[in-house]
């Protein structure tokens, strides 16, 4: 692999086959190319530790310390084990590993109950000593408030708590929902069901704010009552199941929001029980994380994970850097991609 200093745009080029223009475009987020293209290229530069000028700059500028900083390490606390979990640790671990740091992920036991519990584990592996800790979304609110007093830099990849003092970042599913509630009326949906539980996470709880909002603002005054969708815990899935199916054999509804991931496929299952088309039966927009693999029409807001994993990574460094700056809280706002799962209605 070629030395850092020895990387130029022409050694990107001609390692992907492409043109020095092609590459000085894509990195500097100009238009003219596919994202696909764009995302070879930004990933063939940062393999090989190339930045530009701009990007140089912006570090600079964010007081964030990229080069001959002491190698630090770092943890991440993580409940559940899942792909969106894997996304988030990814996000991280890419760009930690880009300043030569270390990150080691710890999956917190599911029989762990109570504070004393839970500072005896953080104890015993060590979290005490590592330099930094990454807290995740998912985490229950109890323990986040025991993790939040540890005397330790740490940043929340999730919303903060109320007048909690701690860098944050997070994909914004609110401005998701207000996407997608958007994207509906365009294409004259009036009549739309929310699926997806609206308690005990925040994250939950600010989707369902949100999509009560987009209502009003849109003038759908009667959609923000949560007895009129499928805002229950899915825990008895029969039960669960029951109800969104009478929703949505009732034809009331022109469209569904199905706003917690891995739910739009249960949508699906349930659409094909009772053997209604997407979307000429009804449109639909899932909040997933990534691409759904066996339904990759479906439309949804795109939500940055990953993003937010190496956005939480530069925070961390920042705030280590610079203890005394004020406290961040990052919202990423990602497009949002039609699919095929919207149909637009005659007027």
């Amino acid at each position: 692999m070629p030395r850092k200093k020895q990387v130029t745009l022409q050694t990107i080029a001609d390692g992907l086959g492409l043109t020095i223009h092609t590459v000085s475009k894509a990195l500097r987020g100009l238009p003219g190319m596919s994202e696909a293209t764009r995302k070879t290229v930004v990933d063939r530069a940062r393999e090989l530790g190339y930045r530009t000028k701009d990007q140089e700059a912006g570090i600079m500028a964010e007081r964030i310390p990229w080069a001959n900083a002491k190698p630090r390490r770092f943890a991440m606390l993580i409940v559940g084990d899942s792909a969106f979990h894997r996304m988030q640790l990814e996000g991280v671990q890419i760009r930690l590993n880009e300043l030569g740091h270390s990150l080691y992920p710890l999956l917190v036991p599911s029989v762990i109950s109570g504070r004393a519990g839970l500072e005896d584990w953080l104890d015993k592996n060590g979290l005490f000593f590592a330099d930094g800790l990454f807290l995740t979304a998912a985490i229950p609110e109890w323990m986040e408030t025991v993790l939040l007093e540890l005397p330790i830099p740490k940043v929340l990849v999730n919303y903060p708590p109320d007048l909690a003092e701690v860098d944050s970042v997070i994909w914004d599913v609110e401005y998701a929902i207000h996407q997608s509630m958007e994207e509906l009326y365009r294409a004259g949906h009036r009549r739309i069901l929310y699926v997806g539980d609206i308690e005990p996470l925040r994250g939950f709880r600010l989707r369902w704010k949100a999509f009560s909002a987009a209502s009003e603002r849109l003038g759908l005054h009667g959609l923000a009552d949560p007895e009129e969708h499928v805002t229950s815990g899915s825990a008895d899935r029969a039960a669960w199941m029951e109800k969104l199916s009478g929703k949505l054999s009732s034809e009331h509804y022109t469209a569904v929001v199905s706003a917690i991931p891995d739910m739009s496929e249960w949508v699906y299952v349930a659409a094909g029980f009772l053997k209604l088309d997407i979307p000429r039966s009804f449109s639909l927009v899932g909040l997933e994380h990534e691409e759904h693999p066996r339904y990759p029409g479906m439309s949804r807001p795109r939500l940055l994970v990953r993003e937010a994993g190496e956005r939480a990574a530069e925070l961390m460094l920042r705030r280590i850097a610079n203890p005394l700056l004020p406290f961040e809280h990052v919202r990423l706002r990602g497009s949002f991609y039609q699919g095929k799962t919207i149909l637009t209605l005659m007027p």
